[in-house]
């Protein structure tokens, strides 16, 4: 096992059918790290994330978790996983302190009473206590989640699109409390198609049909692509897209409000196309580092559908 990590896997796979979900993945997750699993819908992120804590076994590849076999272990490692699934799954007949009793119960938590309490009071949920969970707004659900997941003090957590469906301000207070957490050594991954997620992740990597595409520090992952992108900005910008299109270095072209943001691997000949378009045009144009959503947008562009692939 790599020092100081807690997830180290190699060649990771997983069919369903005839279906390959996950191809040979490959991965390190450092402890206390945020990590998160960016890609489409059905793109094999949930699927990879529960093969590396034992919820899932793969078809092949090998590896660790928290210093036990991901193939041969699994029970081990289960016992010291949080899972918070993108659908709210706690008894909405129940109270947010019942519900929180009952999970303390399944995990065999010692001195439940008082930890449950403890938990009301981090998760800022004593004040509610006896209200049940299924008059809650999608926010405080989200936090009495998260309350039940770490109720048993795991090492490991699992987010599975963790904030759909929540309003900013409390999607806001969710990050605060994921950040508390790593700070405290807790491993945190994160399944995600939301770039506005990804940009809490001190890590990423890139899932696109089942194949990783890229990983490394969230920081570095534009400048790994090796993407330059120019930002255009002023009037008839519809028009500029459609010049844009096919010009030499122009990879990419994304509208960004009352911007355009024009990416490319040939940054000589991006910078080229731009000036040229400057002195004709009526825009404004600025160099600007490519960011994470410009990075996503270009990786999945060049990505091959697997399930289209064996369909066709």
């Amino acid at each position: 096992m790599t020092s100081g990590a807690v997830i180290d896997v190699q060649g990771m796979t997983k069919r369903f059918g005839d279906k390959l979900v996950v191809d040979t993945f490959d991965i390190t997750v450092p402890r206390g790290a945020i990590y998160g699993f960016l890609g489409p819908n059905g793109s094999g992120k949930t699927t990879t994330i529960r093969m590396l804590c034992g919820l899932l076994l793969p078809d092949a590849g090998s590896g660790t978790c928290l210093g036990f076999d991901v193939r041969r272990q699994a029970s081990q490692i289960k016992e010291q996983v949080g899972y918070m699934t993108q659908r709210f799954s706690l008894y909405e007949d129940l109270s947010i302190r019942e519900n929180l009793d009952f999970v303390a119960r399944m995990y065999g938590v010692r001195q439940r009473r008082a930890r449950v309490t403890q938990a009301l009071e981090e998760l800022r949920l004593a004040d509610r206590a006896n209200q049940l969970a299924g008059t809650l707004s999608g926010g405080w659900k989200q936090r009495l989640a998260l309350a039940a997941c770490l109720i048993h003090d795991p090492k490991l957590l699992l987010l599975d699109e963790p904030t759909a469906g929540v309003d900013p301000k409390a999607r806001r207070d969710f990050w605060d409390e994921i950040r508390r957490l790593s700070k405290q050594g807790v491993t945190i991954l994160v399944s995600t198609h939301y770039m506005d997620e990804a940009v809490q992740c001190d890590f990423i990597t890139y899932i696109a049909y089942g194949k990783k595409l890229i990983d490394g520090p969230a920081a570095d992952i534009p400048r790994l692509v090796g993407l330059t992108t120019w930002r255009a900005e002023g009037p008839e910008l519809a028009a500029l897209e459609v010049a844009l299109a096919g010009q030499p270095g122009v990879d990419q072209i994304a509208r960004f409000g009352a911007t355009l943001h024009v990416s490319g691997v040939d940054a000589s000949a991006l910078a080229e196309t731009v000036r040229q378009f400057e002195q004709t045009g009526q825009q404004r144009w600025s160099l600007q580092p490519a960011g994470l959503e410009e990075a996503f947008i270009y990786l999945m562009a060049g990505a091959q559908d697997n399930f289209a692939r064996d369909a066709a």
